[in-house]
């Protein structure tokens, strides 16, 4: 037991006169500040190394969800047949600034009625039916028969667009369908309005309830008319603004009634009560003399 208890005795001194040197503590401070400062940029670096790898799209947790169309290809005008080579517009749309002769052909003579026509319509040169096709892709809004226009189809489009079929014989789609791009809607046929046309099909172009001369924009895109409606409101309120510059103001109106010269004194009743009133000195003085 003894030597026991000795042994714990000589190492018990040992470790105090180890931590009684002046260097020891400074180097358990120095190595442990060591340990801390490896141990930060370690986890820095770590943390680096993960940012900085690219994401899986497999461990996405939103890679199920339906994918959303953004670049949306712009559809170009097509005519409305399903031959475009074998149809030719028998009547053209009245435009405002055409020559005279141009809107003359334009009419369509109705009910003892010369009436603008509103859009072009096509037929075949033999004058035999044939299939219509919608112009653009888009939701079919109205598909009717009217007694006068025969069966009249409406497809509406992006950005208040609408193009509008008449003179159909027979309709192949109903109100709410979706239809794509070249979809047969309904046949070319006759109608009471346009009669001297035979069998033909109307196709109208409308933007914001205004009607479009459609060879103007065929096989073009959709936003060549978005382009030209902004561009037609821009001179209507340059026109506006001019027709305001001109009208004269109702300053200017004033200042013309102040410089209008007055009106002539008219004489007044006292004037006019005896005008020859001297008279009779006169005839007396002629007496006497």
């Amino acid at each position: 037991m003894r030597e026991e208890e000795k042994k714990r005795t000589s190492q018990g001194s040992k470790f105090q006169q180890f931590f009684r040197k002046r260097w020891v503590f400074p180097a358990i401070y120095l190595l442990s500040a060591t340990v801390i400062l490896t141990a930060v940029l370690w986890y820095q670096a770590v943390r680096n190394d993960v940012s900085e790898q690219p994401m899986d799209s497999t461990d996405v947790s939103y890679h199920d969800e339906p994918s959303v169309e953004v670049n949306r290809s712009v559809e170009n005008f097509k005519m409305p047949a399903i031959d475009p080579d074998a149809v030719q517009v028998v009547t053209k749309f009245y435009d405002f600034e055409a020559s005279a002769e141009d809107q003359e052909a334009a009419l369509v003579f109705y009910n003892n009625t010369y009436h603008p026509n509103q859009g072009i319509d096509i037929a075949r040169e033999d004058g035999k039916p044939f299939e219509v096709v919608a112009s653009l892709s888009g939701t079919v809004t109205k598909a009717e028969k009217d007694p006068i226009l025969g069966h009249v189809i409406e497809i509406e489009h992006d950005d208040n667009l609408v193009t509008i079929y008449q003179s159909l014989s027979e309709l192949k789609v109903k109100q709410g369908d979706k239809v794509e791009q070249g979809q047969v809607i309904g046949q070319a046929g006759k109608n009471q309005f346009n009669a001297e046309a035979g069998v033909h099909a109307h196709f109208e172009i409308r933007k914001d309830g205004k009607a479009y001369n459609p060879l103007n924009y065929m096989e073009k895109p959709m936003t060549s008319l978005t382009e030209q409606t902004a561009a037609d409101g821009a001179s209507d309120e340059e026109n506006l603004m001019e027709e305001n510059e001109t009208t004269p103001s109702e300053e200017n109106l004033t200042e013309e009634k102040e410089t209008t010269p007055s009106e002539e004194k008219q004489p007044t009743n006292e004037e006019n009560s005896n005008p020859n009133e001297n008279e009779p000195e006169a005839s007396l003085h002629s007496k006497n003399s």
